[in-house]
């Protein structure tokens, strides 16, 4: 019983075919990114007083 088990295990493998072929074209990946950000800062009242007094520190 187990050397027929072993015979048509084997029969099976030999009747599988395996082929790795590389494609005539190049493979092409189109990807549409869009990255938003926003920057929220909070200012200290003084900091913002004096930052409206003295316009020209920047």
């Amino acid at each position: 019983m187990l050397v027929n088990v072993a015979l048509l295990s084997m029969a099976l493998v030999g009747c599988v075919r395996l082929e790795v072929a590389t494609p005539d074209k190049p493979i092409n990946i189109n990807m549409n990114v869009k990255i938003e950000h926003e920057i929220h800062i909070k200012v200290d009242r003084q900091i913002e007083d004096m930052l409206k007094n003295n316009a020209n520190l920047f």
